[in-house]
């Protein structure tokens, strides 16, 4: 079946470069697809059989046409928007509380965990208001004065979602990403999709912070557990993502641009078993501003485009990668709200993905990514979670999205 989570459909915006609510034709194809399914799944396996080849078919152009879609955006002079300048405005919703003590705090914590039924309400009102820093504080400062680890306190006293999204809160953004990363791997099955998200949104610094927490708390090697776990081209990316040494220059050096589009081009043109190497080498050691410049260059030399040249290449798990470090040079606001989105549509909510997202971003650029998703679907964040969300999971959630 398609994966029409790869689309990331792009209208002229209002301001080049900025993603917007896919078109009327794109919701159509996704119903088009199901319609097509449930009838499919009612046949006799003999006709079943039979019309495979037609569906894949349709389905692979319909895959086409959005994944096109994108990259002709990226192509066009006047809608790139390129990476935007260095912010100098704060971008989080969570904000150090400028009465903070955390002995008042800890007292707050222990009489809301000893509660009979346990006083969720207050849990929410101290940690998800805030800093991490804060919250570092608080934990110290329970261990202190109880003995205990607040952690260990706070899993016994909570459960299900809520309670990930609690202990998620307690961790620092290293630790918090190693635990994310170390159970995408762990266990039966690798979530490829947990990885690459992580490995191709953060910064150097943040990738090697998360790197030596991940020694320090699991006493193994990340990039190791990774070639355990993946295998292929992907391996190749994301060991290379972890080597921490991606360009972060935001000059623009036009020559080399030219350059890597040139060799994308001739790579593939001939010869399109090579550009996987090719393009794996570029995505993962340019600045993502270079990286927009040098897809700009691409649509001059290729008719087609970067995504037809590609489409007998991209697939699964490595094409999510790789449309990961692209939508994130394009857009990272965009590229999270997009996940966010996904995590709501359709049947079932991955609160594993709204409490990734919403805990991680919270203190570096959550607020922008709200304003992207508003402009995106036409509706908030904040209502989508009301929807999709209940209880203790939807309180904390909206209380780390803010006021908006």
């Amino acid at each position: 079946m398609i994966d029409y989570h790869k689309s990331y459909s792009q209208v002229q915006p209002e301001q080049p470069g900025l993603t917007t609510l896919p078109s009327p034709k794109f919701f159509s194809g996704c119903v088009q697809g199901i319609k097509i399914q449930v009838l499919f799944s009612k046949l006799p396996i003999s006709d079943q059989l039979s019309q495979t080849s037609q569906i894949n078919n349709f389905f692979k152009a319909l895959k086409m046409a959005l994944f096109q879609k994108f990259f002709q955006q990226i192509n066009d002079d006047t809608g790139f928007k390129g990476a935007p300048a260095v912010e100098t405005a704060y971008l989080g919703t969570v904000k150090a509380d400028p009465n903070f003590n955390a002995q008042n705090d800890v007292a707050k914590l222990k009489k809301a965990i000893e509660t009979k039924g346990v006083d969720e309400a207050t849990i929410v009102e101290v940690l998800a208001k805030r800093s991490n820093a804060q919250r570092q504080q608080i934990k110290a400062a329970y261990q202190q004065s109880t003995g205990k680890p607040l952690a260990d306190a706070l899993k016994k006293a909570l459960k299900s979602d809520f309670e990930e999204v609690v202990l998620a809160l307690l961790m620092t953004p290293p630790e918090y990403d190693a635990f994310e990363m170390k159970r995408a791997i762990k266990g039966l099955g690798t979530n490829e999709a947990v990885l690459n998200e992580i490995l191709g949104t953060r910064s150097n610094k943040e990738i090697t912070a998360l790197k030596n927490t991940f020694k320090e708390v699991y006493g193994e090697m990340l990039e190791e557990d990774i070639k355990c776990e993946v295998k292929g081209d992907l391996e190749t990316t994301l060991v290379a993502l972890c080597k921490a040494t991606r360009s972060e220059d935001r000059n623009i050096d036009d020559g080399m641009a030219k350059s890597d589009a040139k060799a994308l081009f001739e790579a593939g043109e001939n010869r399109i078993g090579t550009v996987c190497s090719v393009l794996i080498d570029i995505l993962t050691n340019r600045s993502e501003a270079q990286l927009g410049k040098i897809l700009q260059y691409y649509g001059q030399l290729s008719k087609d485009g970067l995504a037809k040249d590609l489409e007998g290449e991209l697939h699964g798990s490595f094409e999510d990668c790789l449309m990961t470090l692209v939508k994130s040079a394009w857009n990272k606001p965009a590229y999270f709200a997009e996940k966010l989105q996904l995590a709501m549509k359709g049947l079932g909510t991955n609160t594993d993905t709204l409490t990734r997202i919403i805990v991680s971003r919270s203190e570096i650029d959550l607020l922008k990514i709200i304003q992207e998703y508003k402009r995106m679907y036409g509706k908030t964040l904040q209502e989508d979670i009301l929807k999709e969300t209940s209880g203790d999971t939807e309180k904390i959630l909206l209380a780390l999205c803010g006021t908006q």
